[in-house]
């Protein structure tokens, strides 16, 4: 795990308790991080703050 990961908050998704187990919780700070919940040493996605509103964004309009 990155230091920098002490640094931040993560929320897990309000679907973590969900059946099938697609679980991530996500970090927001200079960079947008997403990660494994159950695997949170396993590395994380890094993404620029607009790129991860435009992302959600188009999953609202889905």
């Amino acid at each position: 795990m990155d230091r920098a990961d002490d640094r931040v908050r993560w929320r897990t998704s309000s679907y973590s308790n969900s059946e099938g187990g697609a679980c991530v919780e996500v970090a927001l700070s200079t960079l947008t991080r997403v990660r494994d919940t159950k695997d949170r040493d396993g590395g994380a996605l890094n993404l620029p703050l607009p790129a991860w509103r435009a992302f959600t964004s188009a999953l609202h309009e889905v």
